[in-house]
């Protein structure tokens, strides 16, 4: 893959949603052409794929997705686009959360609501960046610390401002049940959703 991205100049990768294409784009830099398939007004839960999306997974040598449930249309994607891309599932090695949906527990998959989680996903972005493109690992490796500098500096802040909170007030409605691994971190109790 190497001589494709010197080549072309940029390796093409995929992220199925804008979260993880938020730290593609900040770790892959201009070496990665980045296609984003659910945008940031989207809702990777019930996303239906376009054909646009087919033919940019069709050409990615990445296919970045964050797993855990999240992305129940990408299979069928993947296996009608004929691709040969490297699937990466981001939030390997990330203990799930657990979801009740309608008495049925289920998988956590909104793992970047705990900024540490988003280092892993991080890394993971790094590692294989590096493997496709080994051309670049420098590059890679130097964005992927700044960017994890400016996630540890972000987990900081929130611990500090939440800090700042009595205890007791430290609770959460929301109109859907997304913040759990937020909850746990910084010590809300979700009281309704």
């Amino acid at each position: 893959v190497d001589e494709a991205v010197d080549a072309a100049r940029t390796l093409p990768v995929v992220a199925t949603f804008s979260v993880l294409g938020d730290v593609v784009a900040a770790i892959g830099g201009e070496r990665v052409g980045l296609t984003t398939l659910v945008g940031p007004d989207g809702d990777a839960h019930v996303y239906e794929p376009t054909p646009r999306d087919a033919a940019a997974v069709a050409r990615a040598a990445i296919v970045f997705e964050n797993g855990l449930g999240l992305e129940a249309w990408l299979d069928e994607l993947v296996a009608g686009s004929g691709t040969g891309a490297t699937r990466v599932i981001t939030t390997e090695g990330i203990e799930p959360g657990v979801l009740v949906e309608d008495g049925v527990e289920e998988q956590d998959p909104h793992v970047w609501q705990d900024v540490r989680n988003e280092i892993v996903v991080a890394g993971h972005v790094r590692d294989a960046l590096v493997a496709a493109d080994p051309g670049g690992a420098s590059t890679y490796e130097a964005n992927a610390a700044a960017y994890i500098g400016e996630l540890e500096a972000l987990d900081a802040e929130i611990e500090e401002r939440v800090a700042s909170l009595p205890v007791e007030r430290r609770k959460l409605v929301t109109t859907h049940d997304a913040f759990g691994y937020f909850a746990r971190r910084y010590g809300f109790e979700i009281v309704g959703t």
